[in-house]
């Protein structure tokens, strides 16, 4: 049984900007949306960032469904990929940026995954919540809410702490 990470709840489309932003999305990144709910950080990626490639993994149905539909009025369907599955069995070794809207228990389930697929140098980006044991680069507030950056494998690596505390 496949279980829910988070509650569908958008991103306002400023936040979704913020986190973009902090990332540096460029036309060189394929961004990942775990959890893409309307598709609202795929479409803006492509279209204000000017991203390669986005892909999303949304596991319910009637949002899958909706944002097919979204994607192909927006004429996008070459350059965003949809899946209707759980983010859990989500491919990520293309990824170069990962953006998260899930619970604190939600990043926990999915953090050993990152950890272990996630390419040196992809960054995730966290909106609202945390990933509980790792370092972010960066954390700014933005209009009642908080973006985290993490950089991977600064995020969790030993060297990195050690050498902060030297």
């Amino acid at each position: 049984m496949t279980i829910s990470l988070a509650p569908f709840v958008p991103s306002q489309q400023d936040v979704v900007k913020k986190m973009l932003e902090l990332a540096q999305v460029n036309e060189k990144d394929t961004v990942f949306d775990l959890g893409c709910g309307d598709g609202r950080i795929l479409i803006t990626a492509i279209k204000d960032f000017n991203a390669k490639k986005a892909v999303g993994y949304e596991m319910r149905d009637d949002l899958y469904k909706n944002t097919t539909i979204k994607i192909q009025k927006e004429q996008l369907e070459n350059r965003i990929k949809i899946f209707n599955e759980d983010l859990l069995n989500a491919n990520i070794t293309d990824a170069t940026v990962i953006t998260l809207y899930l619970t604190t228990s939600g990043n926990s389930r999915l953090k050993p995954k990152l950890s272990l697929e996630a390419q040196p140098g992809v960054k995730v980006v966290s909106h609202d919540f945390d990933i509980v044991g790792w370092e972010y680069a960066k954390r700014e507030n933005f209009g009642g809410h908080t973006i985290y950056l993490y950089e991977i494998p600064d995020a969790f690596s030993t060297t990195r702490k050690r050498r902060r505390l030297s």
